[in-house]
């Protein structure tokens, strides 16, 4: 059987897609379990930054509830500066309880609203593991929503080209 990585097999992400349905409230941060989420998430980083190397990100739309969204996102979070992310701000218990409250808003309304993301911490950098944090789907529009809107990935397309995908 293909290994995915040195710890993961392709018979355990399969196993891990079911669980993955499952109400985020029922989880705490399983290393392996994001380990399962990243591969997935890895293939919709690619694209996404393909598609900040191709497009302006002012045009861009990521989801049909976008203003709902960055609304939302600026109501619960007006300060939050989204240039650079700080993932121990985040992450910190009182930034988990911020961002779940913000995130449950979503359940009926984003489809995959918790599913297991990349972000970039410096919107001016590309994904690689230092630049990377994971987070949830909805974190991930809300975030990347407000850094298009305020002119932070405008670099991307004169810094960066856009990469082939690998196929699986």
């Amino acid at each position: 059987m293909a290994q995915i990585s040195s710890n993961i097999g392709a018979g355990e992400l399969v196993a891990g897609a079911g669980v993955l349905s499952r109400p985020a409230d029922e989880f705490v941060n399983d290393p392996s379990l994001e380990a399962v989420w990243v591969s997935k998430a890895v293939d919709h980083a690619e694209v996404y930054f393909n598609i900040l190397c191709s497009v302006d990100p002012k045009i861009l739309r990521l989801t049909t509830h976008d203003d709902v969204i960055l609304k939302t996102f600026r109501e619960h979070f007006p300060d939050l500066k989204v240039d650079v992310l700080i993932e121990d701000e985040v992450k910190s218990p009182e930034g988990k309880v911020k961002w779940r409250e913000f995130c449950e808003k979503f359940k009926d309304v984003v489809e995959d609203y918790n599913f297991g993301t990349l972000l970039r911490l410096d919107s001016k950098g590309e994904y690689s593991e230092e630049n990377t944090m994971l987070s949830t789907r909805i974190q991930f529009y809300a975030i990347e929503l407000a850094r298009n809107k305020e002119g932070l990935n405008d670099s991307i397309r004169d810094n960066f080209k856009p990469s082939r995908t690998k196929k699986s």
